[in-house]
């Protein structure tokens, strides 16, 4: 019968983590066979009753201290600088990836891809091609994870995490909510399908499984969106006395009206959108209405991506 130490490496980080984890396992039962061989040893020789020569006891040794302190902390420096620097990598995603945009809610997965193709409880992802998932949770904190990636990040409500990697093998793998929410937990789970670039291009064509017809790109849905809550009335081509402009706004500092700095990223935006008092640009006063509970997070994100595509901001008139 076949039973496996590890899930299927799968994944760009997969044979790194997995050396990690092997390297500090191996530590670990050594250290643990060696002092427990040591105590084993100390125990059965100098037993009470034991006739051993304890004459010539030895109450401390520089040699012995340097042995099991010295070692030990290059090991474990060596093993916590191999550990931040997978980490950092995990973390840095390239800038050539792939996003993909993520709903975490009890008790699913919803998945929609930059040009509009949803769905649920599965991703289909390409081979051998970065890529990038934007989360965010509707309810409670959740977790994306996916052993055969050995990848796995929280996500949460009210901010956007992110979560990498590269696909290696073409196959189904598990994906799971590792973070306990709710009665339905054990439920929330699905499959990742990795396929071939072409197979990948042909399922977005297609229009995925939850399409009904060709579908519009999460930017093209949000300029809809946009229309029909006219947000033009107020946020026109150059900055006026009602409302900043949004045109190039994304990835620009903001000076906020308590004289500090934010970075116009998708949080940002995100947090402007459905709550829009908590950062008011300055010069301007509480003005927009908050749309927290008109919006779920998906109509939110396709107005940040048609935000990030209007253009730079037009100058004022000249008089």
């Amino acid at each position: 019968m076949n039973y496996p130490v590890a899930p299927p490496q799968a994944s760009n980080f997969a044979a790194q983590y997995d050396a990690l984890f092997m390297t500090i396992t191996a530590l670990t039962v050594f250290f643990t066979v060696v002092v427990s061989a040591c105590i084993l040893f100390f125990v059965v020789r100098y037993r009470e009753g034991n006739n051993v020569n304890r004459s010539n006891r030895v109450h401390d040794s520089k040699f012995v201290e340097l042995v099991w302190t010295v070692p030990p902390t290059v090991l474990g420096l060596a093993i916590f600088v191999w550990g931040a620097m997978l980490f950092v990598e995990k973390r840095t995603p390239p800038k050539d990836a792939t996003e993909i945009f993520v709903i975490g809610k009890r008790w699913m997965w919803h998945m929609q891809h930059p040009n509009g193709v949803r769905e649920n409880n599965t991703l289909t992802v390409p081979l051998g091609q970065p890529i990038q998932l934007t989360m965010v949770s509707q309810d409670v904190i959740h977790a994306m994870y996916i052993p055969a990636f050995r990848v796995q990040y929280h996500v949460v409500p009210g901010r956007f995490t992110t979560l990498w990697f590269t696909p290696t093998q073409e196959g189904k793998y598990p994906l799971f909510c590792n973070m306990y929410c709710g009665t339905q937990h054990s439920e929330m789970g699905g499959y990742v399908y990795v396929v071939s670039p072409q197979k990948y291009a042909e399922f977005l064509a297609s229009g995925g499984e939850m399409a009904t017809g060709k579908p519009k790109s999460l930017a093209q849905q949000g300029a809809d969106l946009y229309k029909r809550l006219n947000c033009v009335s107020c946020h026109k081509a150059q900055d006026d006395q009602y409302a900043p402009t949004l045109n190039g706004i994304a990835g620009t500092p903001r000076r906020l009206k308590d004289g500090t700095v934010a970075l116009a990223d998708d949080s940002y935006l995100r947090e402007a959108i459905l709550d829009p008092y908590k950062k008011i640009t300055s010069g301007y006063d509480v003005t927009m209405p908050e749309y927290k509970n008109q919006l779920t997070e998906e109509q939110a994100r396709t107005l940040i991506e048609y935000i990030k595509t209007l253009g730079v901001k037009e100058a004022p008139a000249t008089p």
